[in-house]
């Protein structure tokens, strides 16, 4: 006898899933600014290619 199993759900479905470009955010900088919830962050791209986001 087999027991059926019940299918993970996702918080966020594919439909309202969005994914941005980092050279889209940057536009040609090394680094920006983001507002989440009162506090800024700086996303920063290094020079090997890897992103940072610091507080």
């Amino acid at each position: 006898m087999t027991t059926a199993r019940p299918t993970p759900s996702s918080s966020v479905s594919q439909s309202t899933e969005r994914s941005l470009r980092s050279d889209t955010l940057l536009q040609g900088h090394s680094h920006i600014s983001i507002m989440h919830n009162g506090e800024t962050y700086q996303l920063r791209a290094t020079r090997l290619g890897k992103l940072i986001l610091t507080k």
